[in-house]
């Protein structure tokens, strides 16, 4: 009985002291008092106690006493570590010290402080830049006539450029004192993502020059010279600026560009002057074809050492005017029938002066750094918000499409397969604008998320092409037809470019989010890197001491705690102090999942060592257990800081419950192709020691979702809050017309079921039963006028676009025809 309650109290106190984290000191007690507890349990002789004393003296000063700690146990791991480390480039390095860590360090913690979480204001915009949004962004969308520009102009027309020009949006980033708009990051996502809602190639024409590219770099490492001459002509649009990155040989790999220039001396104006001859080859470049100001970027020499001891210099960015002789630029590519500008350009051995390099000829080789350090905002922006535009449109839209179609003699909304599909639309589209609200909060906040905003781009472009994917199952014939009345099929034709640009999605699961986050995030990986490959000597020794010994307690802690919350039910998980009551079982489960993650992490780094680098699939994995984590803490944050709306319950509980069982579903498939398999056992009762709790979403929930964007309310307005609406007799104009048509005609509708069923009228060929009614003075002649109404919208709606034989080119033979003839069946 007292054995028992030896191993009873040691395993308490284990759990204890791993759970709450206690420091050695601790540790070295609670063993001291146990080893006490033995010998009297045990009836050691005082010989055997004064032996077993020394030796426990001198282990815990070992490990209590730090310069004995080094010198008995952390230099000698950390020779081993200096050893198995393998070399970072420098381009890996800039990669890794690029942007800064946010939340996902605390998610990557393993315990998620949800005060702090809740505490980072709501971010808001300005009421000029809300004035902005209703004044010259409402007035854009309006100009724009999707089906004008994708097929008949296949650019935006002149009148909309110079409008985009005159009013600002391509200086939306640029401070005031040089003549732009300096908006936040904030204000800046608003207007992509309204103008996404609307027009595609209006949308990108002015993302693309507000994230990275001439802008950003000249506001960040520009000479004072570049920036006053160069800022105010974008800001106005004299200047239309692209960024050249892209090779054929270098995609995602870009920091393996083979263009080149060599520093050399020519002639220049006139004069002879010091400069560099530049050959490139580039492709996939935005607004490429109409730009006037190339951002370059190519690797530099200096065979000669006109500027320095080094030969290589590295990849280096310039600003090049695209009417320099050797410039060849123009040409269009074509994505999947997108017409926004793209291309692209090529020069052999252009002379440029040095002072064209962004930052002068200081910033020479710097390029890289240039790139990285500006990326995450840009890409914590731009796609992520593009997406979240796209899929706002696409649940108004679908959903009155869904109330206003009808078969079976049912809305097809009410249909329980078409209810799934507007319910994952209607959830995807809470989580995605969740998301950016709060990854663009950051960035206000003078954050720059490498980490957050990979996982912005990767889960927002994929939840746009499930949620495209979905809507055009709902629209079904209509959506395959294009023409001026299909409203889905571009952005279903669109989709892949998104998924495709910034960094591709399959490489960004794969080797960023969680490649790039087990180093930046980790508490304590980098300071360990940094301790074995750029100190040396007593600073490395205390460095790398400090956080080993850190990084075990850690690893330990979460251990427990994942061991602690699965047999609780995560009952014991951190909670916020002061969150909303209805969803603390989130939170729980969340910080749960987090601790689970954290533990993970550690063992997979452990057990697979360098070689991780070389999994993708189970990097790529764990990079979506750290994904859910930050979409889950997004949703959570939004229902707190639009003020707790109950109507939109329903939407976070499915969400955030499907969030959890696919990390959940992560963690099990890392589990499950762990190669060293012992370890995979004991990780799995660790982190799952009752089984896999979490269920996905009830189908009630996925109703309760679909049933928002099915009836007009302020739970739909809120959702789909910041879109443009169309007010007009356009396609989608024409749709939430018939919307509020339907719905304000349904007991209409119902009346005339009735009296068919109760015989009060029968059908006739060839005449509608609102004639009928009237005719037998069911309903009266304003009930008549609304119904009619209806059916004439309801018609227009379901209309589907045909074309002439030749689809119109016989009427483009005449210069002066600009419209393929078209008509709506």
């Amino acid at each position: 009985m007292h054995v028992f309650e030896f191993i009873l109290a040691g395993v308490v106190a284990f759990l204890i002291c791993g759970y709450f984290q206690l420091p050695i000191l601790v540790w070295t007690i609670v063993a001291g008092a146990f080893g006490w507890w033995l010998s009297a349990l045990a009836g050691f002789g005082p010989n055997t106690n004064i032996v077993l004393g020394v030796l426990f003296l001198a282990v815990a000063a070992a490990l209590n006493i730090p310069m004995l700690r080094r010198l008995v146990f952390t230099n000698h791991v950390l020779a081993i570590y200096r050893r198995i480390l393998p070399d970072m480039s420098s381009t890996e390095k800039e990669a890794i010290d690029a942007g800064t860590v946010w939340w996902d360090a605390d998610l990557f913690s393993g315990k998620p402080d949800w005060d702090k979480m809740l505490k980072i204001p709501a971010p808001k915009l300005s009421a000029e830049e809300q004035a902005f949004l209703d004044g010259p962004v409402e007035e854009l969308c309006a100009m724009c006539n999707d089906w004008q520009i994708t097929h008949e102009q296949q650019d935006l027309p002149a009148h909309v450029w110079q409008f985009i020009k005159d009013k600002g949006f391509l200086g939306m980033i640029i401070p005031k004192q040089y003549g732009g708009l300096g908006f936040s990051a904030l204000a800046h996502s608003a207007v992509v993502m309204k103008l996404s809602t609307r027009s595609a190639a209006a949308a990108i024409s002015v993302m693309v020059p507000n994230s990275l590219g001439p802008a950003e770099l000249l506001l960040h490492y520009g000479t004072d010279e570049q920036k006053n001459h160069y800022l105010p002509r974008l800001a106005r649009g004299q200047e239309i600026p692209c960024f050249a990155l892209t090779s054929p040989e270098a995609g995602s790999d870009a920091a393996s560009i083979p263009d080149y220039g060599i520093v050399c001396k020519g002639t220049w104006q006139g004069k002879e002057v010091l400069g560099m001859r530049v050959t490139w080859d580039k492709r996939y470049i935005t607004l490429g074809p109409i730009a006037t100001l190339l951002g370059l970027a190519f690797r530099l020499y200096d065979p000669e050492h006109l500027i320095g001891d080094k030969e290589d210099l590295g990849i280096t960015c310039a600003l090049v005017p695209t009417n320099t002789p050797g410039v060849h630029i123009g040409r269009r590519h074509f994505p999947l029938n997108a017409v926004f500008q793209n291309g692209p350009n090529h020069g052999k051995d252009v002379f440029m002066p040095l002072d064209w390099i962004i930052g002068g000829k200081d910033y020479a080789g710097k390029g890289w750094m240039m790139l990285m350090g500006c990326l995450a905002a840009g890409r914590a922006i731009s796609l992520p918000t593009s997406s979240t535009g796209g899929v706002k449109a696409l649940t108004r839209f679908t959903g009155a499409y869904a109330r206003v179609r009808s078969q079976f003699k049912t809305p097809i909304g009410k249909l329980e397969g078409v209810e799934e599909a507007l319910g994952r639309i209607a959830a995807n589209c809470y989580v995605m604008d969740a998301t950016r609200v709060m990854t663009a909060g950051a960035v206000d906040l003078g954050e720059k998320p490498a980490v957050l905003s990979a996982i912005a781009k990767y889960h927002m472009t994929e939840r746009a092409r499930q949620s495209v994917n979905d809507a055009m199952d709902i629209v079904g014939g209509k959506g395959i037809c294009l023409g001026p009345n299909n409203w889905v099929g571009r952005g279903y034709q669109m989709t892949p470019i998104a998924i495709t640009v910034e960094g591709a999605n399959i490489l960004t699961r794969t080797l960023i989010i969680f490649g790039q986050g087990a180093i930046r995030c980790h508490p304590y990986v980098l300071r360990e890197m940094r301790a074995a490959k750029e100190m040396q000597g007593a600073e490395a020794s205390r460095e790398f001491d400090d956080a080993f010994t850190s990084h075990i307690g850690h690893v330990l802690s979460n251990g427990v705690r994942t061991w602690v919350h699965g047999i609780t039910s995560s009952r014991l998980a951190h909670t916020p102090s002061n969150g909303a009551p209805e969803l603390m079982h989130y939170y729980r489960f969340t910080s749960r999942l987090s601790a689970a993650f954290a533990f993970l992490a550690d063992m997979s780094m452990m057990g697979m060592g360098g070689a991780l680098k070389r999994k993708e699939k189970i990097s790529g994995r764990l990079g979506d257990v750290l994904s859910m984590l930050y979409l889950i803490s997004a949703t959570l944050k939004r229902y707190e800081d639009q003020g707790r709306q109950k109507e939109d319950l329903q939407l976070i509980r499915w969400a955030v419950r499907d969030m959890t069982y696919h990390a959940q579903h992560a963690i099990d498939q890392v589990l499950s192709n762990f190669p060293i398999k012992w370890m995979a056992t004991m990780l799995r009762w660790t982190i799952f020691p009752v089984g896999m709790s979490f269920r996905p979403p009830l189908d009630a929930r996925n109703r309760d979702s679909a049933q928002l964007i099915l009836s007009p309310g302020a739970a739909r307005d809120r959702l789909t809050a910041g879109m443009y609406v169309p007010k007009g007799d356009d396609a989608t104009g024409l749709l939430e017309q018939a919307f509020v048509a339907t719905i304000a005609c349904e007991p209409i509708d119902e009346k005339l079921r009735k009296a068919l069923k109760k015989g009060k009228m029968a059908t006739r060929p060839g005449v509608d039963l609102g004639t009928i009614a009237l005719e037998k003075n069911l309903i009266s002649q304003e009930e008549f006028a609304q119904w009619t109404r209806k059916e004439t919208l309801r018609k227009a709606v379901i209309k589907v676009d045909d074309f002439p034989q030749d689809f119109g080119r016989a009427a483009l033979v005449d210069a002066d025809a600009t419209r393929p003839f078209v008509r709506a069946a």
